[in-house]
């Protein structure tokens, strides 16, 4: 078939007509050049602690422009406490290219970590990033992790303990034994406790279903309960309280939350605040400024004393003024 001159100058427009059609089609539907991030965020379990750390980060990501609906869609994903769960939210997310993942509580992060070596990763909730193998160094990150550590002021929560207790000679830790940060600050409790002179004894425990018989088995043989932040414990409050209130052996907690949900007190971290410390990093790497290589990893900055009020009344135990001063009281 022979075509006319007018004829092809005309398939030619068409031609290139179509080609513009197809590049802007794409560009309608790329994200990069819309402007739009996409945050997944997978969190281990739901509890007060993680929830808190939760709401901060995006209230930060909003505070420094990120908001959801304009500029930010968000992917948030429970697990439910499953490491199958954690596997398949990990997959999600970098099988859809998010910008960048937060991940609160050390499963989750290690999860991921594993997954991806690309998308910038910004934990919470987390006590040791180090042991947990997932930055080479605090200072130094080194790879696509970095975030906010909820390691606790133990050695000012023990000296709360004593003041509080001061009859106490033992302390019973209830702990999971499959979590890292736990373990952790086990050690780092009982390591103190005992340069105190008090003797420690320790129950750990593989899920919530052995929450009660481990927190049974040393009620007879203690007298105060030190709680980390343990997040199976965390989520399962009520029925290890039941344990110890039923007993009068007082709690003294890794957080605030817990401390809510039945113990006694504690001076500790502010999930809401350090949530929002990640969420500030975040905001640094979805602004191009920094790499979470680069990135130290931040300790909470904001501690706080919370004292419930009503257990120590079912206790007996007086509150000392200096306590109370600068405490938040639960009535």
């Amino acid at each position: 078939m022979v075509f006319s001159k007018k004829m092809k100058m005309a398939a030619l427009g068409m031609a290139a007509l179509f080609s513009f059609g197809l590049l802007g089609g794409c560009g309608s539907n790329n994200q990069a050049s819309s402007g739009q991030k996409t945050v997944g965020i997978v969190q281990l379990v739901e509890h007060d602690a993680l929830d808190a750390a939760n709401k901060g980060f995006r209230d930060a990501l909003k505070e420094r422009g990120y908001e959801e609906g304009k500029n930010l869609k968000i992917d948030n994903q429970n697990a439910q406490a499953d490491q199958s769960n954690l596997q398949n939210i990990g997959q999600r997310f970098v099988s859809n290219h998010v910008d960048l993942i937060y991940a609160i509580a050390t499963p989750a992060a290690q999860t991921v970590a594993n997954l991806t070596k690309d998308i910038p990763i910004v934990g919470s909730a987390i006590t040791d990033y180090v042991g947990a193998k997932l930055v080479k160094s605090n200072d130094a990150p080194g790879g696509n992790v970095t975030g906010t550590s909820d390691m606790n002021p133990i050695k000012d929560q023990v000296d709360l303990l004593i003041k509080l207790c001061p009859n106490a000679k033992t302390i019973g830790c209830v702990y999971t034994s499959s979590e890292v940060n736990s373990e952790i600050q086990f050690k780092a409790m009982k390591e103190y406790a005992e340069s105190k002179g008090l003797k420690v004894e320790a129950a750990t425990i593989s899920n919530v279903n052995d929450i009660q018989q481990a927190a049974q088995s040393l009620v007879g043989k203690v007298d105060a309960f030190y709680l980390p932040t343990d997040n199976v414990i965390a989520s399962s409050m009520p029925t290890l309280i039941s344990v110890t209130e039923a007993a009068k052996k007082p709690v003294i907690c890794g957080e605030s939350n817990m401390v809510k949900a039945g113990g006694l007190a504690t001076y500790g971290v502010d999930y809401y605040e350090l949530g929002r410390q990640s969420g500030f990093m975040a905001a640094d790497i979805l602004d191009g400024k920094s790499k979470p290589a680069d990135m130290k990893i931040e300790f909470a900055k904001v501690l706080k004393a919370v004292v419930n009020k009503t257990n120590a009344d079912k206790l007996g135990i007086t509150i000392p003024a200096d306590v109370l001063k600068d405490a938040e009281v639960l009535n």
